[in-house]
């Protein structure tokens, strides 16, 4: 609350004529009793009540000084939250390896849950990042990292068996140049076209990851009645990636919406993200033997659902 200091001050800012004359020295000020002032003396001391910030303050206020400061600390938090998540993906990608090499866990199960948990945490992890705009171009430098890898042991420029073992379904180098590699692809399209910001790269990542790795999961262990129009494909499997795919699907949606990046109407987004999953399943459940792979056509047909069902809020 401004006191009559306050105002008597700010006034003679303004107009010169208003200004009190000079002060005593400060030895000599007395103060009011308590009961008059209980916190400011009479004498002025601008360090302690003048909230009138002046020419001086502001310029060191907007100076590029402190522009540069805040630049410097959004490169700071991005680059290092670039760096933690690229060796967080190293760790989960060596340690299914070594599962695989103990034989503790499949093959085709380290591969698929490398599928799903890989895209789901690089995900989760963009609110590590600043609120820069540039923010999503440190992101993207994850899979894009992972894409280089990809093709220089997909063109056999470097040998890593491991790695083609942990990713290939037969074990062979150019099928890194396929699946694997669309997967990081759609990773860096929906970090640098849709964001934290939108509902439509967070859906399309949920059901590519967690909705079509779960159907391969289980329609392999459970899948013994198949789809009429597609016999390399079960109810189990489809069904499986509706319901999972559905409910990580608002897991996620709620999660960036805790941070604040979404705000979402959840009667009508929970029909939405329903639609969604089942546009994504029936995608998915179509015969593709030699035509699109799944980690092309099922984000790209979530993408198109979420854009339309979601419309301007986007």
């Amino acid at each position: 609350m401004a006191t009559t200091t306050h105002l008597v001050y700010y006034f003679s800012s303004i107009n010169p004529k208003l200004r009190p004359p000079p002060l005593p020295p400060r030895h000599t000020c007395r103060l009011y009793s308590s009961f008059l002032t209980p916190r400011y003396p009479i004498c002025y001391q601008p360090s302690v009540v003048d909230d009138v910030p002046n020419h001086h303050q502001l310029r060191r206020l907007f100076s590029p000084c402190a522009f540069a400061g805040d630049v410097s600390g959004h490169l700071l938090q991005d680059a290092g939250a670039t760096f933690l998540i690229v060796a967080g993906a190293y760790a989960l990608v060596s340690g299914f390896d070594y599962l695989t090499q103990q034989q503790i866990i499949q093959q085709s199960l380290s591969r698929k849950l490398v599928h799903i948990l890989s895209g789901l945490l690089y995900m989760g992890s963009w609110p590590l990042f600043s609120g820069s705009t540039d923010a999503r171009y440190f992101a993207a430098l994850v899979p894009l990292l992972n894409c280089a890898r990809l093709l220089v042991h997909g063109f056999s420029l470097v040998t890593n068996e491991d790695l083609i073992k942990s990713v290939t379904r037969e074990g062979k180098p150019e099928e890194l140049l396929k699946g694997p590699l669309y997967y990081v692809l759609m990773l860096i399209v929906c970090s640098l076209f849709f964001w934290r910001e939108s509902p439509v790269g967070v859906l399309a990542l949920s059901m590519m990851c967690g909705g079509d790795g779960i159907a391969d999961i289980m329609g392999r262990r459970f899948g013994t009645h198949k789809i009429p129009y597609n016999l390399q494909k079960s109810w189990c499997g489809s069904i499986s990636m509706f319901i999972v795919g559905f409910l990580i699907s608002i897991g996620m949606l709620y999660y960036f919406s805790i941070f604040g990046y979404l705000e979402l109407d959840w009667s009508s987004t929970i029909e939405r993200v329903a639609l969604v999953a089942l546009v994504a399943t029936l995608v998915e459940s179509l015969p593709t033997k030699g035509g699109i792979d799944d980690n092309i056509s099922v984000p790209l047909a979530s993408m198109a659902t979420a854009y339309l069902s979601f419309g301007f809020q986007v």
